[in-house]
């Protein structure tokens, strides 16, 4: 059975570790000795990527368990706290439960399988960076290092139970605009300001819920140099996701399209825009091998499975590209992405429990 004890302490260690996306050397060097010391064969690929694997029969295909290692911002100098049964940030940063909740869990249930010496299938854990910044991780994943067909990633909100159902397809868009500088007191009519036009654009474009599958999100807006200079530069950048490919085209369509209207009115502006596919959409098939495995062993241990769509993405939309049978569970964090972050310490516990049951199961 997990220790909660240690669990709650080895959770706290973790979020301790500064990683925000593109910083994660710290805690990579935390999971690889803590794995390397359960036994595993620890190496990172060419991307940072901790893959961690073991010996087994040949025919036995290893169960991928995986989460990723960084944190969004604010998350540096996290200073965890414990309120009743919950974990907490001190109000100034994240907490970080995202997605360090998953990587306590696994370590966890690791533990506890060696601790009780019960028999286990053979694993693979799969620890990536990059996650919040577009699954880039994942994405440059060397997946000839890894055997395994089928994946369990514990990056879901709330309780363990809860499996994600659906995923979208996430686009990402950088528009900069070029405008012309001139001496804001001066000779300001000789100017073109390119935050004034990067204004107009945002007003025309959609923004937050567009229906149930579908949202839109201009994220950021930068420009200017100095106070009394009208601004040449100004940069955007946003995206928009969804499950209905068609809501998708409809989208990208009248982004471009707003952007030739701004462009006509700003012929002396120039106007660039790039979009990129950043993860595609999944829903997932109950029938699978994979999610029949995982509902099993959450029914068996007196969990109703709880099946529900998600607008976040995560790594099981790249490892389902790959060929990887990929279920994403819950890892009782909840409110993600805020300094209001908790994680409730029996769900956290659980999840622990869910992955040693998952783990042994069979074996």
């Amino acid at each position: 059975m997990p220790n909660q004890e240690r669990m709650i302490n080895d959770f706290c260690d973790l979020v301790r570790i500064d990683s925000p996306s593109g910083e994660e050397w710290d805690v990579a060097l935390h999971v690889s000795d803590r794995l390397a010391k359960l036994g595993f064969q620890v190496a990172r690929d060419d991307h940072g990527n901790v893959i961690a694997r073991e010996d087994g029969p040949p025919s036995v295909r290893p169960l991928i368990l995986s989460a990723h290692m960084d944190t969004v911002d604010p998350g540096r100098s996290i200073r965890p706290q414990l309120v009743g049964e919950r974990i907490t940030s001190d109000g100034n940063t994240i907490l970080g439960g995202d997605c360090k909740a998953g990587v306590a869990a696994i370590l966890e249930a690791l533990e506890s399988v060696k601790e009780d010496g019960r028999p286990r299938r053979p694993l693979e854990v799969v620890l990536t960076r990059g996650e919040e910044i577009g699954l880039v991780g994942a994405s440059n994943l060397d997946f000839s290092m890894l055997r395994g067909t089928e994946a369990v990633v514990f990056d879901g909100n709330g309780p363990v139970n809860t499996i994600t159902g659906a995923s979208p397809t996430y686009m990402a868009f950088d528009i900069n605009i070029a405008g012309r500088g001139a001496h804001a007191g001066v000779e300001p009519e000789k100017g073109l300001s390119a935050i004034r036009i990067a204004s107009e654009l945002i007003a025309e474009l959609p923004q937050g819920r567009i229906d149930e599958e579908t949202t839109f999100n201009v994220a950021t807006i930068t420009g200017g140099t100095v106070r009394n200079a009208v601004p040449s530069e100004a940069s955007i950048t946003g995206e928009f996701r969804s499950m209905n490919m068609e809501s998708l085209e409809l989208l990208r369509m009248q982004l471009l399209t707003t952007l030739d209207r701004v462009r006509a009115r700003h012929g002396d502006a120039q106007i660039t825009e790039s979009l990129e596919m950043m993860f595609q959409m999944y829903r997932l098939d109950p029938s699978e091998a994979t999610a029949q495995l995982v509902m099993r062993v959450m029914r068996d241990m007196g969990m109703q499975p709880n099946i529900k769509p998600s607008g976040g993405g995560t790594d099981g939309n790249v490892f389902r590209l790959n060929g990887i049978e990929s279920i994403v569970v819950g890892m009782a964090t909840n409110l993600m992405h805020t300094i209001d972050e908790y994680v409730v310490i029996p769900d956290l516990v659980n999840t622990a429990r869910f992955c040693e049951e998952l783990m042994t199961y069979g074996a």
